[in-house]
């Protein structure tokens, strides 16, 4: 019976792991998309609950019937990076622009209103709200490029469950205004995809004090907390960065995250948390970094030969590592010999203006994975760089 009862003790936590970093990879996990996951998520909820509520003070959200289980992450309150946006579902997966975002906010809005509805009678309630809205350029779904950003929107909401296609194909109104859609909306998912503290209805301030009102945590104290509060803000704050960034430096720690993370307090819940989420973490002398061995956690991944920009990130690292801060100039230099030595590859960037492009993607990969960071003339290594320096085989006398 012991050794049953320790089997079964495993298997929880192992389930319990695998859950939470599920969670972190996809926020929004569904039956419909992914039955094994959800039901794994369904089944260890209330543990869930508490562990993101503990260690990162996120909202994690489970309705079995629906369906579908909502891992509502916050950030500190003000403007977000653009780091990770979000991307078209069609062939070419760009990020979204302004305009994309503008129309995604309007239809979901639009959505709320009904459960059932076609392409065109949105399409004509966003051509509405945005005529009444001040500062939101009008919505003209007789342009192609408009039809399109509507439908990259669409789209969107079709991938995260909010709307289902009953009839027809959502990529038909592209070429055809008059196409015939029908849809399906559940309008409690749509208001589950906001990951807001505050709900827009609450704000109060004027349009450029609303964004950081929207985001403000009130459990942090705001301007004036407690030392319980500062703690609390601390691991929080903390355990995000980690489980969000690639790696987390010290010098970019505020003072207080940096006190946390130096306590016997501070290092011991940060193990915990690693290992309790099946994380290994990786203390050094300049940061700390999560490393999740199944990569079940992992967006995106480097070294990746998943693009001409990657592969040519891992190729000017070495140069970073080994010639300390180089100019910006040298880089685009190393960028153009790569493409004269391999003229059949990266064809996208064959072209006149082709290394610098090069060069700045690829510097785009090093600083999102923080391998290295652009100052005002120069770019410089990170320490996490050296890990991906080439070898150099040593042959030894026999």
């Amino acid at each position: 019976m012991s050794s049953l009862a320790n089997q079964l003790v495993r298997a929880e936590k192992e389930e319990i792991s695998r859950a939470i970093r599920t969670l972190l990879g996809r926020p929004l996990v569904s039956r419909h998309d992914d039955p094994a996951a959800f039901d794994l998520i369904r089944k260890r909820r209330g543990p869930l609950i508490q562990w993101f509520d503990y260690f990162c003070g996120w909202r994690l959200v489970v309705e079995p019937r629906q369906g579908y289980a909502r891992l509502v992450k916050t950030g500190p309150p003000g403007p977000r990076t653009a780091s990770r946006p979000a991307r078209r579902r069609r062939a070419t997966r760009a990020p979204f622009d302004r305009r994309r975002y503008t129309l995604l906010c309007l239809c979901s809005a639009e959505l709320l209103t009904s459960p059932v509805t076609t392409i065109g009678m949105l399409a004509q309630r966003v051509v509405q709200a945005a005529a009444v809205e001040p500062d939101v350029p009008a919505f003209d779904p007789v342009r192609n490029e408009e039809r399109a950003a509507f439908v990259d929107a669409v789209k969107l909401l079709e991938h995260y469950g909010a709307v289902t296609a009953m009839d027809g194909v959502t990529d038909a109104y592209l070429g055809d205004e008059d196409a015939k859609v029908l849809y399906r909306v559940d309008t409690t998912r749509v208001i589950r995809l906001l990951a807001a503290p505050v709900p827009p209805s609450r704000v109060t301030t004027p349009a450029t004090g609303a964004l950081e009102e929207l985001t403000t945590e009130a459990r942090y104290g705001g301007d004036e907390p407690t030392g319980t509060q500062r703690n609390l803000w601390a691991r929080h704050s903390l355990v995000r960065r980690l489980l969000d960034e690639p790696v987390v430096y010290r010098d970019e720690l505020t003072e207080t995250q940096a006190a946390y993370a130096a306590s016997l307090t501070g290092c011991r819940l940060l193990r915990r948390a690693a290992e309790e989420a099946g994380f290994v973490l990786e203390e050094r002398a300049e940061g700390l970094l999560l490393v999740d061995p199944d990569a079940i956690a992992t967006d995106t991944r480097f070294p990746d030969d998943g693009s001409h920009a990657k592969v040519a990130a891992l190729l000017m690292l070495d140069l970073l590592v080994t010639a300390g801060p180089v100019t910006a100039g040298r880089l685009d230099a190393e960028a153009a010999r790569l493409l004269r030595r391999f003229p059949q590859w990266a064809r996208a960037y064959q072209s006149d203006g082709g290394g610098p492009r090069l060069a700045a993607d690829a510097l785009e990969v090093l600083t999102q994975f923080g391998l290295a960071r652009r100052g005002a003339d120069q770019v410089a290594a990170l320490p996490a760089a050296a890990r991906y320096r080439v070898g150099r085989a040593v042959q030894e006398d026999s």
